[in-house]
């Protein structure tokens, strides 16, 4: 499949290039997109949720009915469950909520994320590009220029850019990201992926 290459004016270079049919062009496996998107958000779960137990309310511990007779369950102390003020049965306790997977299961997601955006003619390829300084105004043109205003963007560069990222920053529907920091999660999040040539070349280096 090809594309055409613009500048950041969103003019047409009148180059092409021609994404790669093993990274752009294969079936999407629905199934590891979503482990691969399943992960990325346990991954970021903090994971500090934490409601007291019986034991650990601050209360009496004397008996406040008898066993039996009085016709209703046998609530023993002040902190039992069954009283307005105890405890909490089976509470959220701190725990990780992580997981792992192969290499192999999250290049293959990252494919499958890829081609989807690719069958949707949603890979935009632009001529390598840097900011001399931060400027939020200089997003909004690029963005204006192609034609994508309204909506959600990934722009992928080949390394870290401290410039470029921070000029979109501020931009709700923008996201700037290195090759090594693109993720199936991102990629699916987007509307559109806009890759620069460099990066584009990246991107099958480390996927195939």
């Amino acid at each position: 499949m090809e594309v055409s290459v613009y500048n950041i004016k969103g003019e047409d270079t009148g180059r092409k290039v021609t994404l790669n049919d093993a990274v752009f062009g294969i079936e999407p496996n629905d199934h590891v997109i979503y482990m691969a998107v399943k992960q990325y958000l346990a991954n970021r779960r903090q994971g500090t949720h934490k409601s007291k137990e019986r034991s650990e309310i601050s209360g009496s511990t004397r008996k406040l009915g008898r066993q039996k007779g009085g016709g209703g369950a046998r609530r023993g102390d002040i902190n039992s469950p069954l009283l307005v003020g105890g405890a909490r049965v089976f509470g959220p306790k701190p725990r990780d909520y992580s997981f792992k997977l192969n290499k192999k299961v999250k290049a293959l997601a990252r494919k499958s994320a890829l081609s989807y955006r690719a069958k949707e003619n949603s890979v935009v390829v632009l001529e390598d590009f840097t900011f001399e300084a931060p400027k939020t105004k200089q997003v909004v043109e690029l963005v204006n220029n192609l034609k994508l205003s309204g909506k959600k963007l990934l722009f992928v560069l080949k390394e870290s850019d401290k410039n470029v990222y921070l000029s979109a920053r501020n931009l709700e529907k923008v996201n700037v990201q290195p090759v090594s920091g693109m993720n199936t999660y991102n990629v699916l999040n987007a509307n559109v992926l806009v890759l620069t040539e460099s990066a584009l070349a990246a991107i099958d280096n480390n996927l195939m």
